[in-house]
């Protein structure tokens, strides 16, 4: 199935040398943790060729499944209905209280214009009533004792 790596020849493989290193003593080693393995089945080993040539071999690791989620149960429309019902109640009650709020905030807004204005106005008649600069215009009437004889006038 797969086709035949081409590998070089003995000779002409490069050797490589690595040395270890010890590690320090103030290093704990952990051991690593143990894969609980289901008794009375053995794993199944995977080998895998690269494209280099090389071989991988190892367990194949079968992952868990969730559980499959339960069906819900349907909700009936007169339910649904009955909800919406409900929240379009109280978006109405919500919209008439900001109404009539708003109307009475109007009210008492137009109430302290009419105020300010007998105010303003008052004070403007009382400046002209009483102010004591004299007349600046108008008709200047002198009453004094005017005598009628013989039905015409003598001043």
């Amino acid at each position: 199935m797969y086709p035949e790596p081409a590998r070089p020849a003995p000779a002409e493989r490069a050797v490589t040398a690595y040395q270890t290193t010890p590690l320090p003593p103030a290093v704990v080693h952990h051991p690593a943790p143990v894969v609980p393995v289901q008794q009375g089945t053995v794993p199944a080993v995977a080998s895998i060729i690269l494209p280099d040539g090389r071989i991988v071999t190892g367990y194949a690791i079968d992952h868990p499944q969730p559980a499959p989620l339960a069906a819900k149960p349907t909700i009936s429309r007169t339910a649904v209905n009955v909800a919406l019902g409900g929240v379009g109640f109280l978006a109405v009650c919500g919209g008439l209280l900001l109404l009539t709020s708003f109307i009475a905030a109007l009210t008492a807004f137009i109430s302290q214009l009419i105020t300010l204005a007998a105010v303003v106005f008052g004070g403007w008649i009382a400046v002209q009533v009483l102010s004591a600069g004299g007349h600046k215009g108008g008709t200047t009437v002198n009453i004094r004792r005017a005598v009628f004889k013989r039905n015409h006038f003598h001043g």
